[in-house]
Parts: C-alpha cells; sequence; structure tokens
C-alpha cells in the first residue's frame, strides 16, 4: 500500500467499489446469514432545498445521519437512508428575476451539482430511492390526496387576506414585506381579500396536543427532544375559558343590527370581567368597517392597518396603536357601556375578531390604557401587594394568585371558581358558555406563485369551482415559464388553459392558476422514499414496512411547521387508509448550527461590509481574549492592515461571508476530514464553533492512522491473520503482559465507544478511536507473546469504530491490509465485540495517597484482598519516603481506585 495519505485518490478508489457494486441500494425484508429478516431501522435526514451548494450544516447533519446509518448496518439492521429534493418554491422564481432563466433549469442544475457534493461525501444513500418533490410523478400524489381531502370537507375554499404589491401585480409572502413595501419594487403592500383553499389541521388538533404534550399520558412522542415538544404544544395553543358577547344596538346601513347585537370575545380570564374598560376589534371587523363609514381618520386608519405582516409574530412585534370608533357596546354582568375601539393588534382571524381590555391585569391592554388614557380598574387583589396604574407589575397578570375585589358576587373568590361563576352568570342570559379554543388555524395552501404543485381545479362560469377528475392527474406545471416580476406567469400561458373544459359540463374553462405552499411537499416525502416507483399508489407496501421512521435528523428551524404538517398529513393518511400509523418520526434529533467568527465594518454611506475570516488577523489582549480585528490581507481598497469590527460568533452565512464551502474542504484536506471535524467539534445537538486549527488537527489524525496502517502491512503477520481470522481461537493466543495491558486499553475503548454510538454522542466516539490509535502507537513490546496478534486485532477494532465517520480511509486500509478476506468487506462487517476475557486483569494500578495527597502509585494483583492492598502499600517506598518514619494510623482503599494511608 502507499506510504502517504493521499485522501482524493484514498477517496474516489472507494467510491468507485461502492457504486461497482450497488453497495447501498436497499429492499424490504432484507434477511441475515441465517435467513432470518434483518431488523428494520429507517434513518432520514429533512429534505434540502437545492440552493446551489451543500453548506457545513448540510455536512454535518447528513454525516451524522450516516454515522447512524453505517453502525446500524453493522450491527445487522436493514438500514434505509433516502435522499431527495425540495424543489419548489420562492428562491428559483427570485433566481429567476435575476438572471432570466426558467426556475426549472436553475432548479436542476442544482440538483445535479448537489448530489455531486453528497456523493463525493461518501454518503451511504440509496440513491433508487431519489425523489424531487418539481418532479410531476410526485407531486401528482399532492393533486390526489388534495381531491380526496376535498372529499371528505378536510380541504375547503374561502376568502384569505394577503399582501398584495400592486406593481407586481402579485401576493408577497411576509417576509417579502420589509416595512410595509414590497421587496423588490418598494410599492406600499395592499391587504387584500382572495379565495384560497384552506386544510382542517384544527379537526385534529386535540390529537395533535395529546401525543406531543409534556406530562400527557396520551403522549407517544417521548422520543423527541422536550424543547420541541413544548414549541409544539404552544404553536397548537389550547386555551380553557369563556367565549361571551357583548350586547349592543348597532345597526348596518340596511338597518339590522350588526352580527344579531353582540360582540363577541373569548377570555381565558373570566374572573376579570368586571375590569372591562374597552372592547377592541380588528380593523377587518364590520363595527370596524361601520365606524369608518363618514369618518374618513378612521377609514385612514384601517387602510393604514392592512400595511405590513398579517401574521400573529409580526403584530407582536408592531407597536400598539388604536382609535375609538364612537360606538359603544354594553357590558353583560353590570349594564354599563364600554366603549370600543379599533386596534391594530387584533386578528380577525383569530377568535371573533375582538378581545375585551382588561388594562389592570393584561400587560397589552395596560400599556394601551395609559398610551390612550383608558381607565384602569384593580379587580384582583394579592395580599401584602400594593396595586398602582403608575406601572405594570408581574402579579397583576397572575391568574393564580389574588382573589377577586370591587367585582360584587364575584368578590373573594379565586380564578377557578369565578370563571365558573361568571359562566354560570353569562349562561343564566344567554350570553356566554365556557369554551376550549385553539390557537392553531387552518392551514391556508393557496399560493399565487408559479414554481409550485398546481391546484387541480377548473373554474367554470357555470359550475364555479370543480375538481380535476382524477383520470386527469397530474395536472402538469409548464417548465418553460420565466417570472418577469409581473405576476404569476401562468395567467398568461396558453398550454397550460388551452382545451380545458369544465368537467361537469364541457363547456370551455380556465385552470386554477394558484398554486400549493411548498410545506405540502415536505410534508409526506420521507412516505414516498418508502414506494419511490410506485406509479400507481401514493404508497404502498414499501410504506408498511419502513413506516414509522425510527430517527429523523434536521435543524430546529422547522421544529414547528413542518413537523406539524408531516405529522397532520399522515393523520390523515391514515384516515383515507393509506398508511396504518399515527405518528411519522418516533425519534427526532435537531442537530445544532454550524458558527464561525463575523468581522464587518461600516462604509462612508453607512452601510455594512462583511470579511472572509481568512482575510482577517484577531487582535488579542493579555489573556488572549478577542478585541478586536484587522485586516492581514489586502480587501479592494482597503490596505493590510485596516482596522474592522469583530462581531463574535454567528450562523454560517454567504451574507455575512463567514461560510465556509465544503467544496473547498474537500478538495484540500478530504471528504473524510470534514466529516471527521464535524463530529469530533461538538455533541450533536450543540452548535459547532469553526476552528480552522481544529480542522487541519483532524486532518494529522487521518494521516496518523494511514500512517499506522502502511506500519502494519509491513509486518509479516501470517500467524497473526490466522488468529484474527478465528482459524486459531483469540483465548488460545498466549499473551503476555504487554499484549494484555493493549488489548486491556483498546477494549475498555471499545465498550464506552459502543455506549456512545447507541446513544449518538459521536464527539466521544471519536475521541475514543482517538485513545484506540495512541495507545497502538504506543506499544513498546514489538516481539512479546501475542503483541502481533494483539496489534493486528486492536486496529482491525479501530478501523470499525471509525469507519462510520471516515469510510472512504477506513475502507481503503480495511481492503489493502486483507481484512476483508478474514471478515468481509467493511460495509457489512459484524461490529466488534468486547472481549470479557481482555477485561480482566492480572494487575491494577491504583494510586497511593499519604494524608490525601498523590504520593505515587501501586500495582497489586487484581483480585488482591484488601489485607493484601493495606500491606503492599505499607510497603511500599513511596509510603516510606512520604511519611518521614511516622507510623499509619488508619488505610483507607477503594477497590480498584486508590489507597489512601493516614499517619
Amino acid at each position: 500500500m502507499q506510504e502517504k495519505y493521499s485522501p482524493l485518490e484514498v477517496e474516489h478508489d472507494a467510491r468507485i467499489d461502492w457504486l461497482a457494486r450497488d453497495a447501498y441500494r436497499v429492499t424490504e425484508n432484507a434477511l441475515d446469514a441465517k435467513g432470518q429478516p434483518k431488523p428494520k431501522f429507517y434513518a432520514c435526514s429533512m429534505l434540502p432545498y437545492p440552493s446551489g451548494k451543500l453548506h457545513m450544516g448540510h455536512v454535518r447533519n447528513y454525516t451524522i445521519n450516516d454515522m447512524l446509518a453505517r453502525s446500524l448496518r453493522m450491527k445487522g439492521h436493514n438500514v434505509l437512508m433516502p435522499m431527495g429534493w425540495d424543489a419548489f418554491g420562492l428562491p428559483a422564481e427570485n433566481a429567476a428575476l435575476k438572471n432570466g432563466v426558467p426556475p426549472a433549469k436553475w432548479t436542476y442544475e442544482n440538483i445535479a451539482y448537489m448530489k455531486g457534493q453528497m456523493q463525493a461525501m461518501g454518503l451511504a444513500i440509496d440513491w433508487s430511492r431519489e425523489v424531487a418533490t418539481c418532479d410531476p410523478t410526485y407531486y401528482k400524489w399532492n393533486q390526489w390526496l388534495f381531491l380526496k381531502m376535498l372529499e371528505k370537507g378536510i380541504a375547503y375554499r374561502k376568502t384569505q387576506v394577503v399582501n398584495w404589491d400592486p406593481v407586481d401585480q402579485t401576493v408577497l409572502a411576509n417576509e417579502q414585506v420589509i416595512d410595509g413595501r414590497g421587496w423588490r419594487t418598494g410599492a406600499l403592500v395592499e391587504k387584500r381579500e382572495i379565495p384560497g383553499y384552506y386544510l382542517k389541521i384544527t379537526d385534529y388538533a386535540e390529537e395533535l396536543l395529546d401525543h406531543v404534550q409534556l406530562g400527557n399520558p396520551k403522549a407517544t412522542l417521548t422520543g423527541w427532544p422536550d424543547k420541541v415538544r413544548l414549541m409544539q404544544e404552544n404553536w397548537i395553543g389550547k386555551s380553557e375559558g369563556v367565549r361571551f358577547a357583548f350586547p349592543h344596538e348597532i345597526k348596518g346601513t340596511d338597518g339590522q343590527l350588526i352580527q344579531d347585537g353582540k360582540l363577541y370575545v373569548f377570555t381565558t380570564r373570566a374572573d376579570t370581567i368586571m375590569g372591562v374598560t374597552f372592547c377592541a376589534v380588528a380593523p377587518e371587523h364590520p363595527l370596524a368597517t361601520h365606524a369608518a363609514q363618514g369618518n374618513a381618520k378612521l377609514a385612514a386608519f384601517i387602510e393604514d392597518c392592512k400595511k405590513g405582516g398579517t401574521t400573529e409574530a409580526e403584530l407582536a412585534l408592531k407597536e400598539k396603536e388604536g382609535l375609538p370608533t364612537g360606538l359603544f357596546v354594553t357590558h353583560p354582568l353590570t349594564g354599563e357601556k364600554v366603549e370600543v375601539w379599533i386596534g391594530n393588534y387584533v386578528l380577525m382571524s383569530y377568535g371573533d375578531g375582538a378581545v375585551m381590555g382588561v388594562p389592570a391585569h393584561d400587560e397589552r391592554d395596560f400599556a394601551f390604557a395609559k398610551k390612550y388614557g383608558i381607565p384602569i380598574k384593580q379587580v384582583v387583589a394579592v395580599a401584602g401587594e400594593a396595586f398602582s396604574t403608575d406601572a405594570w407589575a408581574e402579579w397583576y397578570g397572575d391568574k393564580q394568585k389574588g382573589a377577586c375585589v370591587h367585582s360584587g358576587v364575584l368578590d373573594g373568590l379565586g380564578h377557578k371558581a369565578a370563571v365558573d361563576k361568571v359562566a354560570e352568570l353569562l349562561g343564566a342570559k344567554g350570553l356566554g358558555e365556557k369554551k376550549t379554543t385553539w390557537r392553531l388555524r387552518d392551514w391556508g395552501i393557496s399560493r399565487q406563485r408559479y414554481w409550485g404543485t398546481p391546484i387541480p381545479i377548473i373554474h367554470c362560469e357555470e359550475h364555479g369551482a370543480v375538481p380535476v377528475p382524477e383520470r386527469d392527474l397530474p395536472v402538469v406545471l409548464p417548465q418553460d415559464c420565466v417570472p418577469d416580476g409581473s405576476g404569476n406567469p401562468l395567467h398568461k400561458h396558453e398550454g397550460f388553459h388551452a382545451g380545458v373544459v369544465c368537467p361537469v359540463c364541457g363547456k370551455p374553462a380556465k385552470r386554477e392558476t394558484d398554486t400549493m405552499d411548498t410545506f405540502v411537499d415536505s410534508s409526506w416525502y420521507f412516505m414516498r422514499y418508502c414506494d419511490p416507483a410506485n406509479a400507481e399508489q401514493m404508497v404502498a407496501g414499501g410504506a408498511d414496512y419502513w413506516m414509522p421512521m425510527n430517527q429523523y435528523i434536521g435543524g430546529i428551524e422547522h421544529a414547528i411547521l413542518h413537523l406539524l404538517y408531516a405529522r397532520f398529513w399522515t393523520k390523515v393518511m391514515r384516515d383515507l387508509g393509506l398508511v396504518k400509523i399515527d405518528e411519522p418520526f418516533t425519534h427526532l434529533l435537531t442537530q445544532g448550527m454550524v458558527l464561525n467568527h463575523i468581522y464587518s465594518r461600516r462604509t462612508e454611506k453607512g452601510g455594512k461590509e462583511y470579511f472572509w475570516p481568512h482575510d482577517v488577523e484577531h487582535l488579542l489582549d493579555g489573556t488572549g481574549k478577542i478585541i478586536g480585528a484587522k485586516l492581514k490581507n489586502a480587501v479592494g481598497s482597503l490596505p493590510v492592515g485596516t482596522p474592522i469590527d469583530y462581531e463574535g460568533v454567528g450562523t454560517m452565512s454567504k451574507s455575512k461571508n463567514n461560510g465556509v464551502d465544503p467544496q473547498d474542504l474537500i478538495e484540500k484536506y478530504g471528504a473524510d476530514t470534514a466529516r471527521l471535524y464535524t463530529m469530533f467539534a461538538a455533541p450533536p445537538e450543540a452548535t459547532l464553533e469553526w476552528n480552522d486549527t481544529a480542522v487541519e488537527g483532524s486532518h494529522r489524525f487521518l494521516k496518523r492512522v494511514w500512517a499506522f496502517g502502511a506500519k502494519l502491512a509491513a509486518m509479516d503477520k501470517s500467524a497473526a491473520e490466522a488468529s484474527v481470522a478465528g482459524k486459531q481461537s483469540l483465548k488460545d493466543v498466549e499473551f503476555g503482559p504487554q499484549a494484555k495491558a493493549l488489548r486491556f486499553e483498546l477494549h475498555s475503548a471499545l465498550k464506552q465507544v459502543d455506549y456512545d454510538y447507541q446513544r449518538m454522542q459521536y464527539n466521544t466516539v471519536v475521541s475514543g478511536v482517538m485513545k484506540m490509535l495512541n495507545a497502538l502507537e504506543s506499544f513498546k513490546g514489538h516481539g512479546s507473546p501475542g503483541a502481533d496478534v494483539a496489534l493486528i486485532e486492536g486496529f482491525s477494532i479501530l478501523l470499525r469504530c471509525l469507519y462510520p465517520a471516515t469510510p472512504h480511509i477506513t475502507h481503503v486500509l480495511w481492503e489493502e491490509l486483507g481484512y476483508a478476506g478474514q471478515f468481509g468487506g467493511l460495509l457489512d462487517t459484524a461490529w466488534p465485540k468486547v472481549d470479557d476475557n481482555a477485561l480482566r486483569q492480572d494487575e491494577v494500578e491504583l494510586m497511593l495517597q499519604v494524608n490525601g495527597k498523590l504520593r505515587g502509585a501501586l500495582r497489586v494483583a487484581a483480585d488482591a484482598s484488601k489485607d493484601a492492598i493495606e500491606a503492599a502499600a505499607l510497603a511500599s517506598p513511596d509510603f516510606a519516603k512520604f511519611a518521614e518514619g511516622k507510623p499509619a494510623k488508619k488505610v483507607v482503599v477503594v477497590p480498584g481506585r486508590l489507597v489512601n494511608v493516614v499517619v
């Protein structure tokens, strides 16, 4: 074999071998050597968006998955590790606008490049199962299931409020609205109500919550991180409270009472009902619309509220603003008049689009009331606490403390008793009742965009929205469109609309031009991996075999929406008889982000310019702490030595010039080094701070592994090979003291490594393998009994333990050293077993302490009695030296660890 490690050559040879043998193709119901079914294990990383290049977050995610898959395959499992592409979406349209190329061309070119990068990483992916969500053979089933949901009433059509760019004539996502203006045109964004399709995820709210909720006996997702479960629980947001009405006499232009004369609200704090001093309605509420008629100030305020985002999260960050309408409703218990305000923080899509304002016991209402001079009335008191309208105190809003005051019949009641009493009083008046509400809202899937799954609907003047017949699926998206910023190009695509007739009456009709939210694509792709080539069914026997997925791996940024939608989609498929499972993912690992240093400076115009780490030199204080930075290379017109700002570490980003291109890393050090570093630098769940020096250290370690393999290859090892191959049992080999000591170190490390693999702590796996190499390199007993056997056995253990992290170098060394002839190829070689005999020592080394201070070491027989250990300690020269002639008063023996002699 070659004396020097050449990563690119080694990795090329390994991949050629794997490709020739189609090494990673997986089939259902695989059998072991005895003809018994192998236990299945489905390990999957969240599918990537084909943005053009892999980043280090991808490298880390997929290496975690690869280590799991390879180690379990060695342990006898039938392991599926597939890959696909989340290929629809807005970035492709933005690239089309910028480059003038169809999104399809851009997407498929990126897929080809990124697939090549993944193959260069040596990932054990079964590429025969590859899917791309922009392929009609995939999204046909999005359309098919949508039609099934439509039949069952799970999918339905209603109007929705959207962000409308009047210049581009298109709908904008919330993140494309910046300070109330379109990201591309700068035009003031308008709110428009347009029809769209929704999925009734709320029908599944209770089950979605039960399976994930911490402390719920019905919870099944105990293999998920608690923080993710809590995030989902909060997003689903079950609230128990009271829905009730404020009666009113406000009539519309038709002379009829608006909303039958009742303004409904929902509250979890019905115990504070006597503290209501105002009501706030959403700008779209019928009372707001009525009040704005003939009131230019109110009309202008409502129009202003329509600018910006439409989500709850965005409204939470906005300055709370409002205007009084001059309208009044009646308090349902006191009969007092309560003024109605319009509030920019109230969402029409949540509840009834109205809230009761209790400034004394709600922090948001308190701030609103202080801003506009609205009365603040205390109705809950806590013993020993003083209430003041000057500033908000935390106890004001704590429903667990205190009792009602200034509340008539409620006085003295705690939260729960007061809520029950209010519900009773309102119920007697026919104005309210207890109710459970959910923060979760139905999932709007209509997107007024081109690059997505066409919604299979045909619009007929006579019959309205008509589903496309199943026989006509898929509705194929044209791939030749180039968005130009003038709206959805499907509106103008003649081929897309050509020959379309109403399925009911046969008259000319038009296709729906909205496409589906891309979360639809990613809500079931993992099931399609199980039956990727099935043209007749969405899923079949493959899903029955592989699902539920045993281990899902991805970023914490997908902890809510993607996972929630995937869980919902699975439950719908179950209820339609397509799958037999309740939840798609048994275990979830959210890997930490990859961080790097960020350097910048303000430009003359006030903007920010970022610099690549390789162009920067740190300035350190006396303790070695980074306190600044300067350029070590000239950048543009900036000379060497220019001071720049150090911003600390943050997520790798192209925009901040702090990313590391995996391709550059692979070309310089090899894929195995990139993989090893990302596994060794931090536990999978923790953030990883990039360190160029540590990358070089990982590369040096692999060079040492190669060098030891080359050294071993030069040995005359025929007798040792025979022993390791099992032609002569290892227990019959005569191992001398030095060989025994080596085997003890190696099998001790193997025991820990095996445990760390089981708990997916791959950073300590690498540490354990490093200990193995240190033991092998430092072995001094060459030529002693059993030495060659111990070395060859030890290196075989090292290669098998290291293989899942660095498959290329270990594969080649395994083949070069002849291990494949003994054990078979490394891919399916049995996982090494800890030899209990190797862990049995003739002698053990104990620490020797005198008066609690370490003074030396003591070697005794492994089975030495307490008396024998005490005698050996008292007879040792180290004790004689440090006792200074004083007699021993007491000897304390801690078995296997230490002896302490007290003098």
